[in-house]
C-alpha cells in the first residue's frame, strides 16, 4: 500500500507541497477554503503529518514554555488548560516551568531557556520579580514572549490580564454596601502589577464613600503561608478591628478563614469578605466565599493565541499590547449583610 504524504495530497488537489504543508499548519496565508479541502482529504486518506520532520525543516521545535508562580492555585491550573486547548490545535507541545514564587527560579529558567529548546514562552512572573533583565535577555535571542495575568508593563509585549481596577472597585464598593465600613486589604506583594491595580481600585472605592483611607489596613502578607497567618491574626485581633477583608488573591482568603476560627470570629457577622479566586468549592466553604472570578481559562488561551498567531507569520517580536478580559463578582455568605442603599 502506497504511504500517503504531501506529495500525494498535492498531486490529487492540484496545489504545490507548499500550499498543502501550510493548510495542514493553519498557515494565515492560505485561504479557509483551502484548508478545509486539505484537511479533508487529508482525513479520507489517513494521513498523519509527522511534526518532527517539518519542525527539523523550519529549524523549529514545536514546543512552547510556559512559565508559573504555583500549579496549586486554581487560577493557573485553568489558564494552563486555556494555554493547551490552543497549543493541541498547533501540534505544539508545552513545558510547564514552576517558579515557585523565587525571582531566583525565575531567572534560571530563562537562563536555560536561552538554548533556543523552544518557539516561544507565555508567562506570569514572581511575587519577587523586580528586575526584568533576564526576560529581555531572552527575547534577544529571538524567542517569542507574551505575558499573562502577572505582567512587567516595562517590557514590550503582549500582555494579557482582566480588570483588575475595576473589578477592585467592585470588590470594595459590594462590601461598602454591605455594611462595612472599616475595611482591609490584603496584599500579596507590591511587586506585582495585579496588586498594584487591585489595591488601586480598593483605595478608589473608600474615596468614592468617602470613607478615610488607615494605612494600618493595608497589610502586606508574603508568600510565606505562616507568616501570612500571623499577620492577618495581628490584623483581626487589633484593637480597632476591620468589619470587611478584601484579599488579593484567594490563599489569603483561605488563611483569613482559619485565623477567624481561631479567634471565635463569624463570617459575616463579625468581619465580611471576599476575595479574588478561582476556587471550584468557593461556594462549598462554610460560609461559602464571595469571589471576583477570573476568566482564567480565557486569559490563558487568549495568550496562546497572540502567541501562536506571531509564531506562524515567524514574527521577530511581539508588538507591544494589553489585552484585558473581563472578571465576574460572584456575591455569597461570606459578604452578605443588610445591604445600605447607599
Amino acid at each position: 500500500m502506497t504511504k500517503i504524504n504531501l506529495k500525494i495530497l498535492a498531486h490529487e488537489l492540484g496545489v504545490s507541497v507548499s500550499t498543502v504543508s501550510k493548510a495542514l499548519q493553519d498557515s494565515y496565508e492560505i485561504s479557509q477554503e483551502t484548508k478545509d479541502k486539505v484537511r479533508s482529504l487529508a482525513r479520507k486518506l489517513n494521513f498523519q503529518p509527522n511534526p518532527y520532520a517539518s519542525s527539523l525543516r523550519r529549524h523549529q521545535t514545536r514546543t512552547i514554555a510556559v512559565i508559573v508562580p504555583e500549579i496549586a492555585n486554581n487560577f493557573f491550573a485553568l489558564a494552563i488548560n486555556g494555554i493547551e486547548s490552543i497549543a493541541q490545535e498547533k501540534g505544539y507541545h508545552v513545558l510547564i516551568y514552576l517558579t515557585h514564587d523565587s525571582y531566583e527560579k525565575e531567572k534560571s529558567i530563562c537562563e536555560h531557556l536561552q538554548s533556543g529548546r523552544i518557539d516561544g514562552v507565555l508567562m506570569s512572573v514572581t511575587t519577587e520579580t523586580q528586575e526584568y533583565e533576564h526576560i529581555a535577555k531572552l527575547m534577544d535571542k529571538g524567542i517569542l514572549l507574551v505575558f499573562f495575568d502577572r505582567v512587567r508593563h516595562e517590557i514590550e509585549t503582549a500582555k494579557v490580564t482582566t480588570d483588575d481596577f475595576v473589578s477592585g472597585l467592585s470588590a470594595t464598593e459590594h462590601l461598602i454596601q454591605n455594611g462595612a465600613k472599616r475595611i482591609a486589604y490584603l496584599s500579596l506583594s507590591p511587586n506585582l502589577s495585579i496588586d498594584y491595580k487591585r489595591k488601586a481600585g480598593y483605595l478608589e472605592g473608600l474615596h468614592k464613600y468617602n470613607i478615610s483611607q488607615a494605612p494600618e489596613l493595608i497589610v502586606e502578607c508574603t508568600n510565606n503561608d505562616e507568616e501570612a497567618y500571623q499577620r492577618i491574626k495581628a490584623l483581626l485581633t487589633s484593637p480597632h478591628r476591620p468589619d470587611g477583608v478584601f484579599a488579593s488573591v484567594e490563599k489569603l482568603a483561605t488563611i483569613a478563614y482559619a485565623v477567624c476560627q481561631e479567634l471565635s470570629l463569624q463570617i459575616p457577622q463579625d468581619v465580611k469578605l471576599i476575595c479574588f479566586s478561582n476556587l471550584k468549592i468557593a461556594a462549598l466553604l462554610s460560609p461559602s466565599l464571595s469571589t471576583i472570578t477570573q476568566p482564567a481559562f480565557e486569559i490563558g488561551k487568549e495568550a496562546a493565541s497572540i502567541l501562536f498567531q506571531h509564531l506562524d507569520r515567524k514574527r521577530a517580536s511581539i508588538p507591544n499590547e494589553n489585552i484585558v478580559l473581563k472578571s465576574i463578582l460572584v456575591p455569597r455568605a461570606s459578604s452578605q449583610g443588610e445591604t445600605l442603599m447607599i
